[in-house]
């Protein structure tokens, strides 16, 4: 067994056994009596236990004296191998234009069930709301530019003006004309300070909580919700207001693993995004997940990787806990805040 692969061997053989198309590009698996190393989606006929050798790359079985499969082509990269890549780009590069499901299937010479099906396993969304969402980045970046609102909607690919508002509004958490102006009618007041895992930043809007985030610095946390929230009318929360309660019930939180309290949240992004924050919220303290396990439990197991991503973009520490979100090997992965900081966080809640 290699001691650098970041499995368990039994996770190996397991993967391979079940030629398991989730461990291409990480795992590859050799035998010694053929002198071939492959992925372990490979159809090729199963090998005796004993003759088997697994390895993190193909660089590294390659150094081993191994040759590639030219049945599975280990060495091709999966992204390049998935139809599901050509797809994506395709649709990026029209995503002003009007892309029906039969016009992919018939671009690309696939049923459009099947097309359906293997872009939502593997994207985590349909083609529509994928390219709903390019357009939706699009849009708001003709809104931060010179554009007017009307020119950033056909520009962004939206038909008409209504189609617009209907898709993007609960996204940008304002209307668009709103957004345009900076959210300068969107009042957001804000709390600093350190705490026992470093300086956090809590921000909220009339909604609820938007922003929480952690970082080496005041001026640095304040740069990025100014960022996230251009021109918006963002002030230092008074001593009174109820943002200060709810940084305190944090801050014992982070002492203690006390209990957080019912804290209301203004969350904002891509329908799917909404769907994992959702589900990350129901994980309670002390457990933890794979990605796997958030992907099936919103729904869609096969969207391992998109779920993974939408952790990512969490911007809401701690009470959206994506902390609680391991690999599928038990390692750390991860995390927007460092993964000193992960493994501070999960060791105080495992702990209580």
């Amino acid at each position: 067994m290699n001691s650098q692969l970041p499995i368990s061997e039994s996770e190996a053989r397991r993967a391979v056994r079940n030629r398991d198309a989730a461990y291409d590009g990480r795992l590859f698996f050799a035998v010694v009596t053929t002198g071939v190393f492959c992925k372990p989606s490979c159809s090729s006929r199963a090998a005796k236990p004993e003759n088997m050798r697994f390895y993190a790359s193909a660089a590294v079985a390659r150094d081993q004296g191994f040759r590639a499969c030219k049945r599975c082509l280990p060495e091709k990269s999966a992204m390049d191998s998935n139809p599901v890549i050509p797809i994506a780009r395709y649709i990026e590069l029209h995503a002003d234009q009007k892309l029906t499901l039969s016009d992919l299937s018939k671009l690309f010479d696939l049923s459009p069930a099947y097309l359906q099906k293997v872009f939502k396993q593997t994207m985590g969304m349909s083609p529509k709301a994928f390219q709903d969402g390019i357009r939706h980045h699009r849009f708001k970046a003709y809104l931060k530019s010179d554009a007017s609102v009307t020119d950033a909607i056909f520009n962004a690919g939206f038909g008409s003006t209504s189609r617009a508002y209907e898709n993007t509004a609960n996204q940008l958490g304002m209307t668009p004309a709103e957004y345009k102006a900076g959210a300068t009618d969107k009042g957001i007041s804000y709390t600093c300070a350190k705490t026992t895992m470093g300086f956090l930043m809590l921000a909220a809007s009339d909604k609820g909580v938007c922003f929480a985030m952690f970082g080496s610095s005041e001026k640095t946390l304040f740069s990025l919700l100014a960022e996230e929230f251009p021109s918006a009318q963002i002030v230092k929360a008074k001593k009174s207001e109820q943002i200060n309660q709810w940084f305190r019930a944090i801050e014992q939180h982070l002492e203690a693993a006390s209990p957080l309290p019912d804290i209301p949240l203004d969350l904002q992004g891509t329908a799917f995004q909404l769907r994992v924050w959702s589900f990350l919220q129901s994980i309670a303290v002390g457990d933890v997940l794979s990605y796997s396990d958030v992907a099936s439990g919103i729904g869609q197991p096969k969207a391992v990787r998109a779920a993974a991503t939408a952790c990512g973009k969490n911007r809401i520490a701690l009470l959206v806990p994506c902390h609680r979100v391991l690999r599928g090997d038990g390692g750390v992965g991860g995390y927007r805040w460092g993964v000193n900081l992960k493994r501070r966080l999960l060791k105080l809640e495992q702990e209580k």
